[in-house]
Order: structure tokens, then C-alpha cells, then sequence
């Protein structure tokens, strides 16, 4: 079916592609209020930014009645009035599964081992747990997770330092992780926590909002690609790398240079390899941290906006966390994709540095296709952790 052709709930205006993560947050907002989806059907015009100015529809979002059904996954058990769901070292277990169609709205939970628990004193304490306690999350019965990737990773903790920041997707709330990706499901979805480590036994507490309603045809399956390893310089560093139609709607990138005070490694421009573009990139950037909208080296140090950020620069310890997030700007492809960055400078000028990341995007197809996750051993590639822990006693 041509996308121009698919209609929203209201059977009126066109359902826009642009960036979807955008559009399901006002959805079914003209069919919600009689009044508007009227005026939608007798003047489509006026529910597009080539009618009024601002769009009826987008300027009376937040009060848009929807036509849909909230709940709530939880691991608060209302009988034992327990708070937790255990997560013991070499475990996997399920957080919940749901049946029915809609999208997660929120997702925020938080879990101990990475700081020092005044209920536990004994207790481990590392903040490798971050890297080590895996998410994964499946939609409408497929084999392989859409979402796999580290907690930290996957929050922005990636370099096992917890540095409160918030962007509107995601973000480390002073002891929490949230993310408010909206993430699509036709039939159902499931959320599992695996736990790599080898000393810390965990305890995660979870509560992950839903709507179920009606979805439009037109929209993706939410993914998290998770990728990492070890880089003598000049070898690219991939980010992404999906078949099928989507697009790209940004990446965490986490990064240590083996030695300290060696930043260089920001160097590298995206390239983006886009259906037909293959051999030769459609389009390269200038630079890592232009990518990431900043410039010099992030020379003014952390930042932390709505769309791009970088949570953590430690230069002496040649750390970097970064993040961008595509809206309008998102990299569309009808049949396949691939990111990286790649250093123009001569192999003798750069130095061995590790990286982790996490992309975003939606597709077509709830099958994950990012690469599987790797052992503990592998996950934990930095060659410096440093130690922010705390005393937080209530």
C-alpha cells in the first residue's frame, strides 16, 4: 500500500511518517474530540501545517480526550505487598508479558549493586552491574528481541558512571533510568532482565506504563541495536545496521581511549549507508562531536538538552558519553542502513580506545536484528571504571 493512502483513526488526514516517535504522542487526538475530527473531515487542511497556524489538532494535544486504555506493568505485588522482582546472578526472568495492541509510554525502573545499600551493608558493590544486567524486549511473538542492550547502555550509564541527565526519550533521574521511547505492539510484548554478573544478585524494581488502542497502519516497531568492542584507531565503529523500511532515530555512544588525555578518537565523522548508497556513503559528517551538535572536543564540557547531550566528559580519563536524538531530522531508508564513524587521520596519529553504543530506530518488523549480546567478559570493555559512589542514607 502506498503511505500516502493510510488514514488515521479518524479516517481523515494522511498518518505523517515523519520520525513517528513524534506523531504517536498525539495519537487519535482528532478522533478523541467530535468537534475536531468534524472540522478535519469538511477541511483536512486545517489539521496540517499548511492550514492553521499552529495545527489545531498539535496545539490541543495535551488536552486531546483519547480513545484509549491505560495500564501499568509492574513488579509490585499488591498481595505480598512486595516491591521487587529478584534477579540472582545467572538469571533470566520475565518482568511481565501483555497481550492486546497499543504502545509502552514509560518505562522507568532502577535496582541496587551498583552503590553501597545502607539496608545491606555486606552487600557487593559494583557498578560493573550496569553493563552486566541485560534488557530485552520482544513485540507480537517474535523470536529474536527488538531491544537488547545493557541496562546502562540503553539508559545512558553506558560507561558505568550514573550522571543525572534527561532528554525527552530517556534519561538517569538521581537513581532512576526512564525512557519514553513510544514503543508500538499489534499483538503483545514481553520485558525480560538477565543478570551476567558473576558476584551481585539483584533486586529490580520496574513499573512501565501502556495505552492499548487501535494503532495506525503505517507505524514502526521500536528497536535498540546494542554494539561494542575494542578499536586500534582507525577502524570504523558501527552504530547501526538494519534491512527493511525505517528509519533512524538516534544512538548513545560511550568512549575511552586506553590512554588518558587522548581524546582523538572524536575525530571520526558519521557515515551513512542508505539502500543504493552502499559503496560509497550517501552523506559523512565532520566530526564525532559535531554529530553529536557540538564542537572542539566538546570544549565547554557536559551538556545536557532535549535532543543532544553529553552527560559525561572526562578528559583525564579520556571518557566520553554522549547522545543525539533524530526527529524531523530522522535517516530514512526503504531498504537497508548502516552508521558508523569512521577517522580520516592516518592510522600512526591514533591510539587503541573501546567504545559501547546504542541505536535507535523503527522498522518495518518486530524481529530483532541488532547483534546478540555478548559475554560478561566482552561487555565489560573499559579499561578504567571510575568510583562515584556515595553515602545516600534516608
Amino acid at each position: 500500500m502506498n503511505p500516502a493512502s493510510k488514514t488515521n483513526l479518524s479516517g481523515a488526514a494522511p498518518v505523517d511518517r515523519r520520525g513517528f516517535v513524534t506523531s504517536l504522542a498525539a495519537l487519535g487526538a482528532t478522533a478523541a474530540l467530535p468537534g475536531m475530527a468534524k472540522a478535519a473531515e469538511s477541511n483536512p487542511a486545517a489539521t496540517t501545517t499548511g492550514g492553521h497556524s499552529p495545527p489545531v489538532a498539535e496545539a490541543l494535544r495535551m488536552a486531546a480526550l483519547r480513545n484509549e486504555t491505560t495500564r501499568q506493568l509492574t513488579t509490585f505485588n499488591l498481595r505480598q505487598k512486595s516491591k521487587t522482582l529478584p534477579v540472582r546472578r545467572g538469571k533470566r526472568v520475565t518482568i511481565g508479558e501483555v497481550k492486546g495492541e497499543g504502545y509502552i509510554a514509560q518505562f522507568w525502573l532502577t535496582f541496587p549493586g551498583w552503590f553501597w545499600q545502607h539496608w545491606n551493608p555486606q552487600a557487593p558493590v559494583n557498578q560493573s552491574i550496569l553493563k552486566t544486567l541485560i534488557l530485552r524486549i520482544y513485540f507480537d511473538g517474535a523470536e529474536r528481541p527488538a531491544v537488547a542492550t545493557p541496562v546502562g547502555d540503553f539508559f545512558g550509564a553506558g560507561l558505568c558512571e550514573v550522571a543525572s541527565f534527561a532528554s525527552l526519550y530517556f534519561g538517569t533521574s538521581s537513581g532512576g533510568f526512564f525512557c519514553k521511547w513510544p514503543m508500538p505492539f499489534h499483538k503483545s510484548f514481553r520485558v525480560e532482565i538477565e543478570n551476567l554478573d558473576a558476584e551481585i544478585d539483584t533486586d529490580v524494581f520496574c513499573n512501565l506504563l501502556y495505552q492499548l488502542a487501535p494503532l495506525p497502519a503505517d507505524v514502526g516497531y521500536f528497536h535498540a541495536q546494542f554494539n561494542t568492542g575494542f578499536n586500534q584507531g582507525p577502524a570504523p565503529v558501527q552504530i547501526a545496521a538494519a534491512k527493511g523500511r525505517g528509519h533512524y532515530a538516534g544512538c548513545q555512544l560511550y568512549l575511552q581511549g586506553e590512554e588518558r588525555n587522548y581524546l582523538s578518537f572524536l575525530e571520526a565523522p558519521e557515515y551513512v549507508y542508505i539502500d543504493n548508497d552502499w559503496e560509497t556513503p550517501r552523506f559523512a559528517g565532520t566530526g564525532l562531536e559535531d554529530y553529536f551538535l557540538g564542537g572542539w572536543y566538546f570544549r565547554e564540557g557536559t551538556l545536557a538538552g532535549p535532543y543532544h547531550g553529553v552527560p559525561i566528559k572526562d578528559t583525564f580519563n579520556a571518557s566520553v558519553a554522549m547522545y543525539r536524538i533524530h526527529e524531523n531530522d530522522a535517516l530514512h531508508f526503504t531498504e537497508r542502513l548502516k552508521f558508523t564513524f569512521e577517522n580520516p587521520w592516518s592510522p600512526d596519529r591514533l591510539k587503541r580506545f573501546c567504545f559501547s553504543s546504542v541505536a535507535f530506530l523503527y522498522l518495518d518488523q518486530p524481529e530483532g536484528q541488532g547483534p546478540a549480546i555478548p559475554s560478561a567478559k566482552e561487555l565489560l570493555c573499559w579499561y578504567r571504571i571510575r568510583n562515584i559512589d556515595h553515602q545516600s542514607i534516608p
